[in-house]
């Protein structure tokens, strides 16, 4: 079975290098082919359209930013589905999603697919850059069980804690949960962090006693590093926090859940937006309060980028 790997960016670049590492040979793609150097250079194979990616592989995994990336690399004259329908492989081609879809986006795009007998997967990923470089990312897989079963070595050998959720559109509702958690726990971070340095605490203690208490979270550990160094760097923008909190809130509306604390940390990632751009580091939500008080949070010892 041959692979190919469509969106090669901050995290998808990690996930192909890793694939192409455990193994798993690649045709690879991006707008961008300077995106793709450290794939080649690990020598996987570069193809100059998503369609000429399809003509060489039997499945082809893309880690797309947006629904309208997908559906213009799933289904342009140039895409996907056009590559495959040149090959006859009756209906052995596999379609997988690694980026961030709405339910509803992915099972639109699977009908899709379907009607050019190609079956389809999905598998966001959660844990950020630095586990995606590790191989440490976790992995959420929604779909029929026996095709997550025939792609799971791949999987292994881009992550580590590996879930099949269910059914296609299962694995989008948890992945977004689990975003809509993280951005909360970054908002809440911020404002614990600014408490201690306003109470007159040292930070880089009061960082590494909160790591230790039943405060704690994944989002302190990690995020929490980067707003003390300042760099708010996690390879995260303020558009895909936003894209993904409105999905979040559009599940909230459909299952009559009503979910406060998203709404308003989607407020506050709308006015960081304004004040910083769609391009800014999601992090960036805790400069708005630095700015507001007037007051950093810097703390010497933190390393600029998560290891």
């Amino acid at each position: 079975m041959r692979y190919g790997f469509i969106g090669l960016g901050t995290i998808g670049r990690q996930l192909a290098a890793n694939l192409q590492r455990g193994g798993f040979p690649l045709v690879v793609h991006d707008l961008h082919k300077d995106s793709a150097g450290m794939v080649l250079e690990l020598g996987a194979s570069w193809a100059d359209s998503p369609r000429a990616v399809a003509e060489a592989c039997d499945t082809v995994i893309t880690c797309l930013p947006s629904p309208g990336a997908t559906q213009e690399v799933l289904a342009d004259k140039d895409g996907i589905l056009a590559g495959f329908d040149q090959k006859d492989t009756q209906g052995g081609s596999t379609w997988i999603e690694m980026g961030t879809l709405g339910r509803d986006e992915i099972q639109r795009f699977a009908e899709l697919a379907q009607q050019h007998g190609v079956r389809t997967l999905e598998s966001p990923v959660t844990g950020g850059v630095h586990l995606a470089a590790q191989g440490k990312i976790t992995i959420l897989a929604g779909g029929d069980k026996d095709l997550f079963e025939t792609h799971l070595p791949a999987f292994k050998a881009m992550g580590d804690r590996i879930f099949h959720m269910g059914p296609l559109g299962s694995a989008a509702v948890i992945k977004v949960i689990t975003n809509m958690l993280a951005f909360i726990h970054l908002k809440a971070v911020g404002e614990a962090l600014m408490l201690a340095k306003r109470g007159g605490l040292d930070l880089a203690q009061s960082y590494h006693a909160i790591a230790a208490s039943s405060g704690n979270s994944f989002v302190h550990e990690t995020e929490g590093q980067l707003i003390l160094n300042g760099s708010y760097d996690i390879g995260f923008s303020m558009d895909l926090a936003l894209k993904d909190l409105g999905f979040a809130l559009h599940f909230g509306r459909e299952f009559g859940v009503p979910l406060e604390l998203a709404s308003i940390t989607n407020q506050t990632y709308v006015l960081a937006k304004a004040a910083y751009g769609g391009r800014a580091e999601s992090p960036m939500i805790v400069k708005l309060l630095e700015d507001a008080l007037r007051t950093d949070l810097r703390a010497p010892g933190f390393p600029a980028k998560l290891s």
